[in-house]
């Protein structure tokens, strides 16, 4: 298909399960504001108005028993536009099983978020999933930084990020958030300019235009994805904000779609 746009970092859930998600999630976090219900439609909506051809929809498996759930979903809602992203509950006694099945379902890859499945990114224990989704040549978007909805405690950084990309080099790792929310001193200082590929959903929004404009100006353009975090910001105006920084036109196209059709439409 033409490239387009790719938004490679958005979240949606089951139509009969969406409102209640969405009550939760913004109960934990006061003051955040959803732009979307939280259903594929509304999200294909927003993708409508911005432009954007394709999203990854990213899962969250909270618990081990989730995983077949989310399969199943991710089954019925897999199209030329959205590219869900199944998730596997580090607790999950048959986690390596559940990689495998994954590949053979033909997902393109995985989500993990450190923070709501209560595990630290470079955990020795979550290295045997490395290895498997890295031999199985699965994507793994990883969330990276702090989050909003958690204590400020590290269990996402920069510097483990790193750990995880230099053990596993060929693990096709996509670290959420511009490398670290919040922590971007250490994005700075770990990951910048280094071969690992970094998706900017909810960084627009919290970086000044300069300092937004520097890392993206500082990492390998090969390396860089569009995102957005959809439905906890506005696709259009992160496009907005990301042109705004007026990067070089070969850079900007990468970002929004060179770099993940690449990633998603390789054999």
């Amino acid at each position: 298909m033409d490239q387009g746009i790719v938004d490679f970092h958005t979240h949606a859930f089951p139509d009969d399960l969406a409102a209640g998600a969405m009550r939760t999630l913004m109960a934990e976090v006061p003051g955040i504001k959803a732009y979307c219900d939280g259903t594929t439609g509304d999200l294909i909506r927003s993708m409508d108005r911005a432009g954007i051809a394709r999203c990854l929809v990213c899962c969250i498996a909270t618990r081990p028993t989730q995983f077949d759930s989310i399969v199943r979903w991710c089954h019925q809602i897999r199209s030329p536009r959205l590219v869900p992203l199944p998730s596997i509950h580090p607790d999950d006694p048959d986690i390596l099983d559940r990689v495998r099945q994954v590949r053979a379902s033909g997902f393109a890859g995985l989500k993990m978020h450190p923070y709501y499945q209560d595990f630290h990114v470079a955990d020795d224990r979550m290295f045997p999933f490395y290895e498997e989704v890295s031999r199985l040549g699965l994507l793994l978007v990883m969330h990276a930084g702090f989050d909003i909805a958690y204590p400020r405690v590290k269990q996402a950084d920069p510097e483990s990020m790193l750990r995880v990309v230099e053990t596993f080099p060929n693990l096709r790792l996509v670290v959420a958030h511009l490398g670290g929310w919040r922590q971007w001193e250490d994005v700075r200082r770990h990951l910048l300019g280094r071969p690992i590929h970094m998706e900017l959903s909810f960084a627009m929004q919290d970086l000044a235009a300069p300092a937004a404009r520097e890392i993206l100006m500082n990492h390998p353009e090969e390396y860089l994805l569009f995102g957005t975090d959809s439905p906890w910001t506005d696709q259009s105006e992160t496009l907005s904000l990301l042109r705004k920084l007026e990067l070089p036109a070969s850079r900007l196209d990468r970002i929004l779609s060179r770099n993940a059709a690449e990633l998603l439409d390789r054999p």
